[in-house]
């Protein structure tokens, strides 16, 4: 031990500056190496070699450094754990409470659209006075426009986030608008398809198709500027725009007295065009600052798309899921008139379906929020394991993080399960307190309480699914993402049609919330064949 010693003294006294680096440079590799050699070999797969070493260092060879090396780490884990164990504690703590906050302000837009309607009973896409042939028209101009430009946004995020993780600027914004013009593109196909569709079998008289497509395409625009206001983290940016729409269409439609339609395709419009142009900004000024002239070519096209579909299908499964129950519950036939039992319109808007859902969403903000959080904490894990655990030890590394996975489950269960009591009180105490100032109940029919039951209870379990689908997606494996989630869109589809005929149109709400159930047993079974062969896919990704 003397000679070691000798050996750490010497060498850092000769090179501390190069040393220090070094041993750094090795406990990224892995915090704890085994003994000498194990250092040795990790300094071979960096590009030493004995003649190296010798001219830096002054020692004989790569096994003398591997020594000293590991002398060094050994003395300064004995000295600093205690300190290290709280800096870590501390800065892990920091991390998730940013991750919890940023899913969490991510989801505020929503919010502020639901409390836009109860007070001011409009948002920017919505007005509670309109008549069922208008807010159908919205509605499937809505529904569209989140199923249509779904798999773009989700490729925008992919390629994003994985050039922008590297530095690569210029490449995030090439690769974000390269599918940012094919959101367009297809938008304007889509629309045009959608005018021969409703010219050939007159679906919608024209005045209310105008509405489905306007509302279709300008809601296109601001989905896909949203997207990248993420990934660049300026989701507050977003949430301005919502607030300055909401106040674009007070001033229309209240000081100037527009009609509302057009105060909120107006509104719609500005907000879209400002998204646009903040995102080009933001991209420019980021990548002047980071990149510094590195400019890399961009991989072939036929790569680009290769690689992104699973996550492009992945936005389409995903918002057709969430939307195909309303679809069913409003293409049912009911006696909806007194005069007859048909309805106008292949799909008719039923107001009292569609609130219940609106209110249950409130109870996703939390679990949104969690579940950013969660995800960050795992990955934590998954890279300490991975410099922590011997090849040998693999099951030992599985095991352990296999427990951090339960616990993070049980705690994104037990805030879904909060902030969906949560909601109900706050929504009991809301009917409440609207009868006492203006006379009225906030909600006055039995169906809108029935499917907002169901539907929280299904967001509650779709929350933990989401859960083990990022966790899926942060090592790269959307293909099992979908595979847990095609089944459980077409018992959505299913279930929700059967019900919504042979007994009631709101029964379509238990479609969703079978196919929750489904995703989430799929998708915790993905994971757990994920744990089981931990090494494999975590070198998969390297």
């Amino acid at each position: 031990m003397s000679s070691i010693h000798y050996f750490n003294q010497s060498a850092k006294r000769f090179n501390p500056g190069l040393f220090h680096e070094l041993v750094q440079g090795i406990k990224v590799k892995h915090v704890n190496p085994v003994d000498s050699f194990h250092v040795t070999a990790l300094l071979e797969s960096m590009g030493w070699t004995d003649e190296l070493v010798q001219e830096r260092f002054r020692v004989s060879d790569l096994f003398q450094l591997g020594e000293e090396i590991k002398f060094e780490i050994d003395e300064s884990a004995a000295k600093s754990l205690p300190s290290e164990e709280k800096k870590d504690g501390i800065r892990s703590g920091v991390r998730i409470v940013k991750s919890f906050l940023r899913g969490l302000i991510f989801s505020l837009p929503m919010a502020i659209s639901v409390l836009s309607m109860l007070y001011l009973k409009f948002s920017l896409w919505s007005y509670e006075f309109l008549s069922i042939d208008l807010a159908t028209a919205i509605a499937i101009g809505t529904i569209l426009s989140f199923i249509v430009v779904g798999g773009f946004t989700q490729a925008i995020a992919r390629y994003g986030f994985f050039y922008i993780y590297h530095g690569y600027y210029r490449m995030a914004r090439r690769s974000t608008f390269f599918f940012i013009r094919a959101g367009y593109l297809i938008s304007f196909l889509v629309t045009l398809l959608l005018f021969l569709i409703n010219m050939v079998f007159n679906v919608y008289p024209f005045d209310l198709f105008i509405v489905i497509v306007f509302y279709f395409f300008f809601l296109n625009l601001i989905w896909l500027s949203v997207t990248v206001m993420y990934i660049l983290q300026r989701e507050l940016l977003f949430t301005g725009l919502i607030i300055f729409g909401i106040m674009m269409v007070y001033l229309f439609f209240v000081q100037f007295r527009m009609d509302i339609i057009v105060s909120q395709l107006i509104a719609i419009g500005i907000v879209s065009l400002i998204g646009l142009l903040i995102v080009i900004v933001l991209f420019y000024r980021e990548e002047r600052k980071k990149e510094k002239g590195i400019a890399p070519k961009m991989p072939r096209l036929s790569f680009r798309v290769y690689s992104v579909m699973p996550y492009f299908l992945y936005g389409f499964y995903y918002f057709s899921f969430l939307f195909v129950d309303r679809v069913m519950a409003w293409s049912a036939v009911d006696v909806y008139h007194p005069e007859s039992s048909f309805m106008p319109y292949f799909i008719w808007f039923r107001g009292d379906y569609e609130l219940g859902l609106d209110f249950a969403l409130l109870a996703l903000m939390l679990p949104l929020g969690m579940n950013e959080a969660v995800v960050q904490r795992l990955m934590h894990f998954i890279e300490r394991a991975q410099k922590s655990f011997l090849l040998q030890q693999v099951d030992e590394m599985r095991d352990w993080l296999w427990k951090k996975y339960k616990r993070m489950i049980f705690a994104t269960v037990g805030v879904s399960i909060l902030s969906a009591l949560t909601v109900f009180f706050i929504l009991l105490f809301s009917n409440q307190l609207m009868m006492r100032i203006f006379g009225r109940h906030l909600i006055t029919d039995g169906v809108t309480y029935f499917v907002f039951i169901v539907a929280v209870l299904s967001y509650v379990i779709l929350s933990v699914a989401l859960l083990n689908a990022v966790l899926l997606f942060a090592v790269s494996q959307a293909k099992m993402v979908n595979q847990a989630l095609v089944p459980a869109l077409f018992i959505n589809m299913i279930l929700g049609f059967l019900l919504s005929r042979w007994v009631s149109y709101e029964y379509a709400v238990f479609g969703l919330l079978a196919g929750s159930l489904l995703f989430l047993i799929l998708s915790f079974r993905s994971v757990k064949n994920l744990f089981r062969k931990v090494d494999f896919y975590l070198y998969a990704i390297l």
